[in-house]
């Protein structure tokens, strides 16, 4: 059990570890729709995470989208946007994010379930 946590009282990345893999999916995989619901970020308006494994990729409608590597609840940009990294958190319909970049914080978010 994590430090600091009361008896049965599971941290975020522990809920995430224990979660549901069917077939070899995580708890992440699929395709979801991002909602921004704080600081810098812009609207949020066609934007979707697709997650498969190990990798996804964030996209605007039909443009083309921006690759990043998943490495437990966190979604790290690849190629010229290297540096920025995505961190996730489960709450209880899907995931709340927080974006960064180098470290800091430029806004918070929320993933919803499109499809598995």
């Amino acid at each position: 059990m994590a430090e600091g946590l009361g008896r049965g009282l599971q941290s975020p990345v522990q809920r995430f570890e224990s979660a549901p893999r069917l077939f070899g999916m995580t708890a992440l995989d699929g395709i979801w729709n991002v909602r921004r619901t704080a600081g810098l970020l812009p609207p949020m308006i066609g934007v979707h995470k697709r997650i498969s494994g190990e990798r996804g990729e964030t996209r605007v409608g039909p443009l083309p989208g921006l690759p990043f590597r998943v490495s437990g609840l966190s979604l790290h940009y690849l190629g010229p946007f290297k540096g920025f990294v995505d961190e996730l958190e489960p709450d209880d319909v899907g995931f709340r994010g927080r974006a960064l970049f180098l470290g800091r914080e430029l806004g918070r978010f929320e993933l919803r379930r499109l499809e598995p």
